[in-house]
């Protein structure tokens, strides 16, 4: 049985705790005991990185209600909609630079897909609304759990493989989105609208990160993407 370091969200002080406390959305964990994999949340501190990784048969980067610092990836002057957390950031850029360097298996969720491609050389669109004419519902009105557009996937990409689709169904809850990849990046994924929907690095074992929320299971692409990032973790 495999195990998958997750990272979580930091909050304040408030609501659940009247001290810091982290947070994460059951499926992200139950989705991978459910394939047979031992999911151990990890510790927001860059220091431990290293040691991470050293225990660790791969990893899973998650999303959330905050954004990569513009900063990090040369983005300029940073969109009044950006918010951050810098904490997050810097163990999330720390933990996935260590993965890689160890060759160990790597999932991106959302903001994960794109802290792995900043991690991986590349940048961000600060805000799709502003960037891309005509664009889609990339926050999509209606439940995450329900599909909110097509993505098409690239031949001849690791996605393509693993799901052996041309396109199918994604939820979406995103308002940036990968720019440009890095030199050994390559696009998996697009929506309708161009927007960069999933990425992979050929060069790592198992490297790929997706705009959407695999963990929700709306679909067989879903399910076999889960399933390929689970068996490639195995020992």
């Amino acid at each position: 049985m495999p195990l998958i370091g997750v990272t979580f969200d930091d909050e304040p002080a408030g609501g659940y705790s009247k001290f810091p406390w982290y947070a994460l959305r059951q499926n992200y964990l139950s989705v991978l005991s459910a394939a047979n994999a031992l999911p151990m949340a990890l510790e927001q501190a860059p220091d431990l990185a290293e040691a991470y990784v050293e225990r660790l048969d791969g990893l899973v980067v998650t999303g959330g209600a905050f954004d990569v610092d513009p900063a990090l990836f040369g983005g300029g002057v940073r969109h009044n909609s950006v918010t951050t957390k810098d904490g997050r950031t810097a163990f999330e850029l720390a933990v996935t630079r260590a993965a890689l360097n160890h060759n160990l298996p790597v999932l991106g969720i959302c903001g994960g897909q794109q802290l792995l491609a900043v991690a991986l050389g590349g940048t961000l669109i600060q805000h799709i609304p502003d960037a891309i004419s005509n664009a889609l519902a990339h926050e999509q009105p209606n439940p995450r759990d329900e599909a909110g557009h097509a993505v098409n996937i690239v031949a001849d990409t690791l996605l393509h493989r693993i799901t052996g689709s041309e396109t199918f169904m994604v939820n979406s809850a995103h308002h940036q989105a990968v720019d440009t990849v890095g030199e050994d990046t390559v696009v998996n994924a697009l929506a309708p609208d161009g927007v960069i929907e999933g990425i992979e690095a050929p060069a790592y074992c198992f490297c790929l990160g997706v705009q959407w929320h695999p963990e929700f299971l709306i679909s067989d692409g879903d399910r076999c993407l889960i399933a390929a990032f689970v068996a490639a973790c195995r020992p």
